[in-house]
């Protein structure tokens, strides 16, 4: 499945299951991050690709990780992971709170395949516009 469908079809879902599962309608997302609800529709039926700032605004709105918006990887890389755990073990939990975000934000943008991170809402996929 293509990546951008993939990341519509999670929008949908989280946005279905929301509060519960009573969900919220495309308009009272689009209320809530200050954007327009045709981009919600658009970001969901993958004619518009959503920006990483974008998907870090839906995570933090669903209260989930934003890797929620990528297929699972087949395998972490272990020795990583364990390094920059080691790292991190004496800090505040505030502080691991906020690496990981970063952590999970740059494995976004990298899934993404967005270097510059300067896409806007709303803009077509194929750079038209």
């Amino acid at each position: 499945m293509e990546l951008i469908r993939f990341v519509g079809e999670r929008i949908r879902e989280l946005r279905n299951r929301y509060g519960g599962g009573a969900g919220i309608s495309q308009e009272a997302l689009a209320k809530a991050l200050k954007i327009t609800a045709n981009t919600v529709s658009r970001w969901e039926t993958g004619t518009y690709r959503p920006g990483i700032e974008d998907l870090e605004a839906l995570s933090r709105f669903f209260g989930v990780s934003i890797l929620e918006f990528f297929p699972k990887d087949k395998e972490p890389g272990e020795e990583r992971v364990t390094a920059l755990l080691r790292a991190a073990r004496d800090l505040p939990q505030h502080d691991i709170e906020e690496l990981q975000k970063y952590a999970e934000f740059r494995r976004a943008r990298a899934l993404l395949g967005s270097t510059s991170g300067k896409k806007k809402a709303g803009r077509p996929q194929g750079g038209q516009g």
